[in-house]
């Protein structure tokens, strides 16, 4: 399952805006910072043809994304996958966790990693396993985290809340110190990443197209299902405008 060969390289108008502001954008385009995949290290090497070298299509697939994977070794060398809530500010990423983590204190102070993003679209149902395969935007960054502190923390929390729950901030009380205090706030730049997107139908061989087997693909993605009302839930409160509007 692996060589299906895209038909031809994605655009920046192939998928939905993102709600940035324009003047956001103009701002993180504009910038001097190296195309994904120009270094050495994210040079995509691997079925090549699906490398994506715009900048935008990096900053989409981050904005599209809730959950990503972060690599670290601990100070023995062991290596571990942490699953993270991420949001993107300009051109760097941002995560949270605990400061009693030591592998979140190991990437504050420097430890290099990898964050990866996957957004899984759909399955391609090829007529045999191998040309089988999965339609996807994936990023992956690569760096040194630099910690968040002061005013700019609670801001980076405040963006990273409205990332996850669009419109939920501006509802909820302010942080409390104890909170900013038990929490590390990190930002990854976006100087070294690489964005690979594979879309469209089966690539069979052409001795398999009459093979009498049904090939095509399978849209899937993530959705929002209806709100459940927390059970110690003291108001009656309907359900918030902006939590209905939510999709995906």
């Amino acid at each position: 399952m692996c060589r299906r060969r895209a038909p031809r390289p994605p655009t920046a108008q192939s998928y939905p805006d993102t709600p940035r502001e324009v003047a956001e954008k103009v701002r993180t385009l504009a910038t001097a910072l190296p195309a994904p995949g120009s270094t050495d290290r994210t040079r995509v090497r691997r079925l090549a043809e699906k490398a994506v070298t715009d900048r935008e299509i990096l900053h989409r697939v981050l904005d599209a994304g809730l959950v990503a994977h972060v690599a670290v070794a601990d100070d023995r060398g062991r290596p571990y996958v942490l699953p993270v809530a991420y949001a993107r500010d300009g051109d760097r990423v941002l995560i949270h966790g605990s400061t009693g983590s030591r592998l979140f204190r190991s990437l504050a102070a420097g430890a290099p990693t990898c964050l990866t993003v996957t957004l899984l679209d759909g399955l391609v149902v090829a007529r045999s396993a191998f040309e089988s395969s999965m339609n996807y935007r994936s990023a992956m960054v690569l760096g040194s985290c630099e910690v968040v502190d002061g005013a700019a923390k609670a801001a980076a929390l405040d963006l990273l809340t409205d990332h996850l729950m669009p419109g939920r901030r501006a509802e909820l009380r302010a942080h409390k110190a104890k909170e900013l205090a038990a929490t590390l706030v990190l930002a990854l730049p976006l100087d070294e990443a690489s964005v690979k997107v594979s879309a469209g139908a089966p690539d069979d061989d052409a001795t398999d197209l009459d093979t009498p087997v049904w090939a095509g693909t399978v849209p899937l993605g993530e959705t929002f299902y209806d709100p459940v009302p927390a059970p110690d839930l003291r108001f009656d409160l309907p359900v918030p405008d902006y939590v209905r509007a939510w999709r995906r």
